[in-house]
């Protein structure tokens, strides 16, 4: 996949609820997540079973209200930037917290092998 294709598709399933389905499908094997602010375990998780659990982390926490990805922001032949705002509900506290993110996303032969998340603490 083109760098615009690999942007396309993450925007697309963002959009519509297909997250998870997508890691196999964009993410390399020894992908990298970097996070802003160390939550407790470290800013970065290597690997694609580390970014599932990222995400099942995320889905059993939160419960997404309302949601906004913007278009893909192509930069050069191997990087890409979305922003995400989100309105999401922790399950276990009742509380709702707007969230706003810029993630930029690295590609190579076809995949994404890094992403790197900025947002406010």
């Amino acid at each position: 996949m083109s760098l615009n294709d690999v942007a396309k598709e993450l925007v697309a399933g963002c959009r519509e609820g297909r997250e998870t389905e997508n890691l196999d499908k964009l993410y390399a094997a020894d992908a990298v997540s970097v996070e802003s602010l160390d939550m407790g375990q470290g800013r970065e998780t290597h690997g694609l079973e580390g970014i599932r659990g990222k995400h099942a982390w995320w889905d059993s926490t939160f419960e997404v209200m309302e949601a906004n990805v913007s278009d893909p922001f192509p930069h050069g032949e191997d990087r890409f930037a979305v922003t995400f705002d989100v309105k999401a509900k922790n399950k276990e506290t009742g509380e709702v917290t707007d969230m706003s993110e810029i993630a930029v996303y690295h590609v190579a032969d076809g995949k994404i092998t890094r992403e790197e998340f900025f947002y406010g603490p």
